[in-house]
C-alpha cells in the first residue's frame, strides 16, 4: 500500500522535476532510485502513505543510514533528495509540514578536485588517430571539454546551430534552464571543425529519419548521451595509460585549476562554468598554491638562498 501511494506522489514530483526544473535524465533516476529506497523503509515501518511521515521518520530514517554504513555523501543526497520531495508534496499542500526540512545534514568530506597536469592533457591529445572518424569525433569532445570546461549534459544538449566558428563561441544551456556564451579556443574549434566536415556528416549519413542536430553524434548516427560520453572519456584515456583515471567532470576541474594557475580571477572562472555561487567556485583556488608559491620565490628578496637563480 505505501509503495502505491509513493509511486502516485512520485510520479507527480517527477514530472514537476522535468518539466518546471527541466532536470536530467540521470538527475531524476537519481531521485527515484532514493526515494525508492525511502518507500521500502516506510513500508518496514507499517507507514502506508510518504504523507503519514513526521520528524521522528525523518530521524529514524536517518540513523538507518548511518547503521547501513552508507558515507557522508551518500546520507547528504538521499536527505536532500527527501527535503525536495517533500517540499513540493507542502507546495500541492499534500502535507502541512517538510519532516526533512530540520534533518541536520551530514557534513560533506572535503575532498580536492582531481585535475590533470598539462603534460598529461598533451599526452591525451597526441594520442588520437585523425584519419579515423570515431578519433575526430572523440578528440573534438575532449578538446571541447578542456576548451570550455562545460559539464557533460551541457556538451550532449550542444546543436550544430549554437556553435559560432567566426566568432569563437559556444552557446551553453546549462541547469534551470539559464544559458551562457562560452569562448572556444582554436585548437578547440580547429578540432571541431575537421570533425564537422568530415566524420560527422559520415555518421549522420547513417540515420535515415530525422537527422539530428546535436553537434555530437553516435556511430550509429543518433546524438551522444552523457552515457556515451563517459563511455568515451574511460575508454580513450584507458588506451593512453592504466594509471589515469579521470571522468568528464575532471576535465571540468582541469579548466578552472589552469584558468587559475594562470592568473585568470576567480569571478570569470565562475561565469564560465555556470556557477550560481562563487562559493562552489573556491574550491578551485587550492589549486593556485603552487603558482602562489612560485611568485613568492621569484618576487621576495629572502625566498631563494644565496647563490640560487630565478
Amino acid at each position: 500500500m505505501a509503495e502505491n501511494k509513493l509511486d502516485n506522489y512520485l510520479h507527480k514530483f517527477l514530472r514537476y522535476l522535468q518539466v518546471e526544473k527541466n532536470a536530467s535524465e540521470w538527475t531524476l533516476k537519481a531521485y527515484v532510485n532514493d526515494l525508492k529506497g525511502y518507500g521500502e523503509f516506510l513500508k518496514s515501518e507499517g507507514i502506508e502513505s510518504p504523507t503519514d511521515a513526521d520528524s521522528g521518520t525523518a530521524r529514524l530514517f536517518f540513523s538507518r543510514l548511518y547503521d547501513e554504513k552508507h558515507q557522508r555523501a551518500t546520507v547528504a543526497r538521499k536527505i536532500s533528495a527527501l527535503r525536495s520531495f517533500y517540499s513540493f508534496l507542502k507546495r500541492e499542500e499534500d502535507i502541512e509540514m517538510n519532516p526533512f526540512l530540520l534533518a541536520n545534514m551530514p557534513k560533506k568530506e572535503k575532498k580536492l578536485p582531481h585535475f590533470l597536469y598539462e603534460n598529461e592533457l598533451e599526452q591525451l591529445f597526441l594520442s588520437f588517430d585523425v584519419k579515423k572518424p570515431l578519433d575526430q569525433r572523440d578528440l573534438a569532445i575532449f578538446e571541447l571539454l578542456y576548451a570550455t570546461g562545460m559539464r557533460v549534459s551541457e556538451c550532449c544538449r550542444i546543436q550544430l546551430e549554437d556553435l559560432d566558428e567566426d566568432v569563437g563561441t559556444v552557446l551553453v544551456k546549462g541547469k534551470g534552464r539559464k544559458e551562457r556564451y562560452i569562448p572556444v579556443g582554436s585548437f578547440a574549434l580547429e578540432a571541431i571543425s575537421y570533425y564537422k566536415n568530415n566524420a560527422r556528416q559520415s555518421l549522420a549519413a547513417k540515420q535515415k529519419q530525422g537527422v539530428s542536430a546535436a553537434l555530437f553524434l553516435s556511430n550509429k548516427g543518433t546524438a551522444l548521451s552523457e552515457r556515451g560520453v563517459y563511455y568515451v572519456v574511460r575508454k580513450r584515456v584507458q588506451n593512453v595509460s592504466q594509471m589515469l583515471h579521470i571522468s568528464p567532470h575532471d576535465l571540468r576541474h582541469t579548466f578552472a585549476t589552469h584558468l587559475l594557475n594562470n592568473g585568470a580571477d576567480l569571478r570569470s572562472v565562475q561565469q564560465l562554468l555556470g556557477h550560481e555561487n562563487l562559493s562552489t567556485t573556491q574550491i578551485y583556488t587550492h589549486v593556485t598554491k603552487d603558482r602562489l608559491k612560485s611568485v613568492y620565490e621569484n618576487a621576495h628578496p629572502r625566498a631563494r638562498k644565496k647563490g640560487e637563480s630565478s
